[in-house]
């Protein structure tokens, strides 16, 4: 097991919010691409896309307590 100090856990913290950032926005947009041609995978990109922006809100809560509420 690793031991790490605060500062490398908030950075650790930020990289995975960043990284739920990121997979949020592209699931999103696969949404829209999908929205005529596929939708059941629309509706499964929309989900997975709300997956991670829930991930991403809960990781930006643990880094800046109370800024969305």
């Amino acid at each position: 097991m690793d031991v790490v100090d605060s500062d490398e856990l908030l950075r650790r913290i930020q990289r995975a919010r960043d990284w739920a950032g990121r997979e949020e926005e592209s699931w999103k947009a696969r949404t829209g691409e999908m929205q005529g041609d596929d939708p059941d995978g629309a509706r499964r990109a929309e989900v997975f896309g709300s997956a991670f922006e829930t991930v991403r809100k809960v990781l930006d809560e643990i880094v800046s307590p109370g800024r969305s509420a």
